[in-house]
């Protein structure tokens, strides 16, 4: 018997284009289709009484749930898998059809099942109120194909509150951290710091880095060498550096200009300008006789492990009268933007004379000195006197401080600031979160959002990138540390550059973890 429901269950879930037919044969018949789409992670009474009134808008009711790629809501989440959670739909009375939505918003399940009401709880009824801003693009899908849009009025509960709250989805230090939160306006504030940057003009000055994945299969040790032999598969090219943190900064601020070298041997250019998103612009100084650097990371496929990279590049500074096309650059267009960001690599492009040029010239200057394995010891955050703001990692402030044994909050409130002429500093540290730190201040660690890591790479650079115009605003110093591990968690449950940060995401993840 329980095999027969079980098996009535599972039949009731269907492909999105499976289901449009089912719409279609119904509408054909004379009936009326509702839809009602969400995440539904956790189902409770709210649920219930939002299916039970979308049933009686009509004849034949669809439950669509997003699959778990598309779930932004923070870590842990979601708590129970797409398929799990399309059974749990399904075994209600009330539910006919249920489906999966392989994409990141309800609108191609719209433009596919063309139902003829979609329901949607009171929350999403003003347009300004709704964090992920779809309702009104889904509204335009419904009515383009003669259908309404029609808002349930009852008891309404949040799943991720619930969640939040009884299940004890986080480990205790940062259950603790956000349960100190809550209940305060924290979200409100962050949300509109974050709406404060929308006009910003943003200069971004960095190195040009392409980085290039190549997947591989390890078939074991050589015969007669002593290494593993590997089968090439596939691979994939990112345009990293400074183009990855202008795409992640595009998504808070209006404009954003990028000022970098690129080699003349092998520029990689029009793939650089294909992967930016289009409020930003490229202004390239090209250097004769070097290739754009190129970073290879071959990476075992199964587990997307790295095994060794290999630099293409050429880190020699410029030629004198290139470096002075850079710096009367700079010179030129700092003082025009909002915020300066500086992602400086160590590859030679930022020299002395850059650096005088940034801190004259910005009104508000951000700076990263990256340690990597091409300059270690020698990119330190004490090359600039001073800035605005600055957001180096704990081996990068360690090194800057020459000082391993002091822990990390000593270092960004007591020692950086004594080395350089800065009133905020940012110390990202890895699992253990972030040490925000603002001038006359104690120093606050944040706690780390996740532990869920596919790929580290241009963790930092998004942290930097979207924390830089919350500091120039003028923000909270302990929020914008809580933006920034919330970027920085989004940042490495993705491999490579495959998507910058977006603020709807961003936003989503922020407001479920305050819930």
């Amino acid at each position: 018997m329980a095999d027969e429901i079980n098996q009535s269950v599972l039949k009731k879930i269907q492909s999105i284009e499976e289901l449009a037919k089912r719409t279609r044969d119904a509408q054909d018949a004379g009936k009326t289709v509702v839809l009602c789409h969400g995440v539904f992670d956790l189902v409770h009474m709210g649920h219930i009484r939002h299916f039970d009134i979308a049933r009686k808008e009509g004849d034949l009711l669809i439950v669509t749930t997003t699959a778990d790629a598309f779930v932004n809501k923070g870590p842990g989440r979601p708590i129970f898998t797409d398929q799990l959670r399309a059974e749990m739909l399904a075994a209600l009375q009330m539910v006919d059809w249920v489906g999966i939505n392989y994409g990141p918003t309800a609108e191609y399940v719209l433009d596919t099942i063309r139902p003829d009401v979609y329901v949607k709880g009171s929350d999403y009824e003003n347009p300004e109120e709704d964090v992920t801003g779809m309702i009104l693009r889904e509204r335009d899908v419904v009515e383009k194909h003669g259908g309404k849009v029609v808002f349930t009025r009852d008891i309404n509960f949040s799943s991720s509150e619930l969640i939040n709250k009884y299940l004890g989805v986080y480990d205790a230090p940062l259950q603790n951290y956000l349960d100190r939160l809550r209940g305060t306006d924290t979200a409100q504030k962050i949300e509109d710091l974050i709406e404060k940057v929308r006009d910003f003009k943003v200069l971004i000055v960095g190195d040009a880095i392409i980085d290039e994945y190549l997947y591989v299969e390890a078939m074991g040790k050589s015969a007669k060498e002593s290494m593993i032999a590997t089968r090439y598969q596939n691979s994939e090219l990112f345009a990293g550096g400074v183009f990855a943190a202008a795409n992640h900064v595009a998504s808070l601020c209006a404009e954003v200009e990028i000022i970098t070298t690129l080699g003349n041997l092998d520029s990689h250019e029009k793939f650089i300008r294909r992967n930016l998103k289009p409020n930003v612009k490229l202004t390239p100084v090209h250097r004769d006789g070097i290739p754009t650097t190129k970073k290879s990371r071959i990476v075992e496929r199964g587990y997307n492990r790295k095994l060794f990279e290999i630099y293409y590049f050429d880190d020699t500074p410029a030629q004198p009268e290139i470096q002075q096309v850079i710096d009367d650059l700079i010179a030129e267009r700092a003082p025009a933007f909002d915020l300066v960001i500086v992602t400086d690599f160590g590859h030679g492009l930022i020299t002395s004379s850059t650096i005088e040029a940034l801190q004259y010239g910005a009104r508000f200057l951000a700076v990263n000195t990256q340690t990597n394995s091409a300059n270690i010891g020698y990119n330190l955050i004490t090359r600039y006197s001073k800035a605005d703001y600055i957001c180096i990692d704990a081996p990068e402030a360690q090194l800057a401080t020459s000082d391993r044994r002091s822990n990390v909050e000593t270092l960004v409130s007591q020692i950086i600031p004594k080395r350089v002429q800065c009133p905020r500093i940012t110390v990202t540290h890895g699992k253990m979160g972030c040490v925000a730190y603002q001038a006359k201040k104690p120093p606050v660690r944040v706690p780390a959002f996740t532990k869920t890591v596919v790929d580290t790479v241009g963790a930092g650079d998004a942290f930097l990138a979207i924390t830089s115009p919350l500091a120039a605003a003028g923000g909270d110093y302990e929020h914008i540390g809580f933006v920034g591990n919330a970027a920085g968690a989004i940042k490495v449950g993705t491999l490579g550059h495959r998507a910058p940060i977006e603020k709807v995401p961003l936003m989503r993840f922020i407001t479920t973890l305050l819930k």
